[in-house]
């Protein structure tokens, strides 16, 4: 990873603001009920601020107390930025022995979790952050990771809707990680050239170890493009595999929401934690 490549991005500085506290407004309201907390015992965690091109990039880390170092996960958000789901998922791997950091991609574009209409934040916010800014942003947060106590030679990658397209796109950006693990993530969609590539267009050239995990009953990512993209990978060289949940529709994994499926969200989580094992990390 050459951070200093010029990537022919913007080269304004951007200001940057602390993360927003709690779950997003356009997430509201919580469920209550079965939305998961993991507490910080035992663990360093809060916010830092990343170098990236043209300013600094907040970002939320957790990690096991101690020198390390430890194995690494950028973890990748949904939509609606780094609230908490996507702290606590950090914990959850801290408290695995990873340092888990979450990036907000979204720094340059502003806050998704002040906008409560997700189709605002999809217009105003998500349309407008490039693949080529979000591949750069991660490398970045991968060397500050190694500076940090994160151990370089074992880095993974997992992210979450949105997060989970880009957790197949930064397999092959970055060949170097040790696995990954894309939730629900998109596959196919308008080529332009914010998005030149799509995960199915990768998909020959992917030689890190992805694993998929998807929902049978997700209205957003159709089956065919599932399927077609196991087709795919099982002609490639990259030992990654698909799991779909028939049951599940899309962000299952979402313990906040009412799209939470408790049985699949624990098996994928138990799948998760075994691939970055038997990958090395």
């Amino acid at each position: 990873m050459d951070n200093s490549e010029d990537i022919s991005l913007p080269r304004r500085d951007f200001m940057t603001t602390m993360l927003a506290a709690g779950f997003a407004l356009a997430v509201q309201p919580v469920m209550a009920q079965t939305a998961v907390h993991t507490d910080d015992k035992g663990l360093v965690v809060g916010e830092v601020k990343i170098a990236v091109k043209g300013g600094e990039m907040p970002a939320y880390s957790a990690r096991p107390a101690g020198a390390g170092p430890f194995p690494t996960v950028l973890v990748v958000q949904e939509i609606f930025g780094v609230h908490e789901y996507i702290r606590d998922v950090c914990r959850r791997l801290a408290k695995l022995g990873y340092l888990a950091v979450a990036p907000e991609l979204y720094a340059r574009q502003g806050d998704p979790s002040k906008i409560k209409n997700i189709q605002d934040i999809l217009s105003g916010i998500v349309a407008k952050v490039a693949d080529e800014q979000v591949l750069s942003d991660l490398d970045a947060c991968a060397a500050w990771a190694a500076a940090s106590g994160g151990d370089p030679a074992r880095l993974g990658i997992t992210g979450f809707c949105w997060g989970g397209r880009i957790s197949w796109l930064y397999a092959a950006h970055n060949p170097k990680i040790k696995a990954a693990v894309a939730w629900y993530g998109r596959l196919d969609g308008e080529v332009n050239e914010r998005t030149p590539k799509h995960p199915l267009d990768l998909a020959g050239v992917v030689t890190v170890p992805v694993l998929g995990l998807y929902g049978g009953q997700d209205q957003n990512i159709p089956m065919t493009d599932v399927e077609q993209m196991r087709s795919l990978l099982d002609k490639g060289k990259s030992r990654s595999v698909i799991q779909v949940y028939p049951d599940a529709p899309h962000a299952f994994h979402a313990d906040y929401r009412p799209t939470y499926r408790k049985e699949a969200a624990e098996d994928g989580w138990r799948r998760l934690t075994a691939w970055f094992k038997d990958n090395g990390l």
